[in-house]
């Protein structure tokens, strides 16, 4: 996984600390239960959860997390047994169509445009829904059809475009309204590497020159670090970490060195440093050893090394293993309490 540069991980902070502290979105105890009584399933059960004006927060969790459920009730396609959703001020459950007006989404598995309209008119069709007029937007339209390379394909029907193109279709049209605040559910499925990249680049300036929040699930790593501010974690339908993503990130306060030494390791050096430490993979690569070692202390280094001179093992290579998002989400999850939750993802 790619790193965060430490110039952008800066930037996001003090983005946090002058951000307009309005709130876009306040989930309060949502709940949503499948059948009744002791056969009850609780695909979401008392999420709460709040995202700042311009803010951009990832939604992860694994499969059977409860994250489209819990999507899709905020949404209102899905009816919430329980809790409260307000969107830019409005309650969603008293004045749905007022939330309607302040909302786009893109879901994943759905079809989210109309195949057999050309691109534009795709495009002018859902700014019309949200009672924009089309012909004022067009400027909008033309920058999203560039940004997304569609200006040679606006005329044409979508039924015609491969399924990446569909993909970036979907989103433009998702931002061809220019609603408060975007959910969008694997944005990146379908795209190229260099697409996806251009879309982390137009979200993050959606976010900071247009002040849109944006609520993002993705299995893409590499897209929620780049672009997220914050990370909210679910697991049986439960928020298990909500965490600006360079904390979660360094959750971690121990430091993972990757160790490769000249021949074998002595059964008794790596017994003595299996007892003092926590040692993984170990891998014979022709006439070398390589493992992986980690410390809670970076001194404890020192005392690693000392075994191994004491064992006479020549060292060869020393790498610093950092965590990435993907380290803490799989130890977080792995972390959380196994109770029953919801079914679907």
């Amino acid at each position: 996984m790619s790193q965060v540069p430490e110039q952008e991980q800066q930037s996001r902070t003090e983005r946090a600390s002058e951000a307009p502290a309005e709130e876009m979105l306040a989930v309060d105890d949502l709940r949503k239960s499948y059948g009744d009584g002791e056969d009850a399933v609780r695909a979401v059960d008392g999420v709460s959860l709040s995202v700042r004006r311009g803010e951009v927060v990832g939604v992860l969790g694994p499969n059977g997390a409860g994250k489209t459920t819990t999507i899709k009730s905020i949404l209102g396609l899905v009816v919430p047994s329980g809790g409260t959703v307000t969107i830019a001020g409005v309650d969603a459950d008293e004045n749905p169509r007022g939330v309607y007006r302040h909302v786009g989404a893109m879901l994943e598995g759905a079809r989210n445009v109309y195949w057999r309209l050309t691109v534009r008119e795709n495009l002018n069709f859902f700014a019309a829904l949200g009672g924009n007029d089309p012909d004022a937007a067009r400027d909008r339209h033309d920058r999203l059809l560039d940004q997304f390379g569609l200006a040679d394909k606006a005329d044409e029907p979508v039924n015609e475009l491969s399924r990446g193109q569909k993909q970036k279709v979907s989103l433009a049209a998702t931002l061809a309204r220019g609603t408060d605040v975007v959910f969008l559910d694997e944005p990146t499925l379908g795209l190229d590497v260099e697409a996806s990249v251009e879309l982390r680049r137009e979200l993050r300036r959606l976010a900071d020159e247009e002040a849109i929040t944006i609520v993002l699930s993705s299995h893409d790593m590499d897209v929620v670090e780049a672009v997220c501010d914050r990370v909210v974690i679910l697991s049986n339908g439960r928020v298990i970490a909500d965490d600006p993503v360079e904390e979660l990130v360094g959750v971690f306060e121990t430091q993972v060195y990757r160790l490769t030494v000249d021949g074998r390791v002595p059964e008794q050096v790596r017994t003595e440093l299996t007892a003092s430490y926590q040692v993984d993979d170990w891998e014979r690569l022709d006439d070398r050893t390589r493992f992986d070692v980690t410390l809670a202390e970076d001194d404890a280094l020192y005392d690693v090394l000392g075994v191994l001179r004491t064992g006479d093992c020549a060292l060869l290579d020393v790498d610093g293993l950092e965590p990435d998002l993907e380290d803490v989400f799989l130890d977080v999850t792995d972390r959380a309490p196994d109770e029953s939750g919801g079914e679907d993802e």
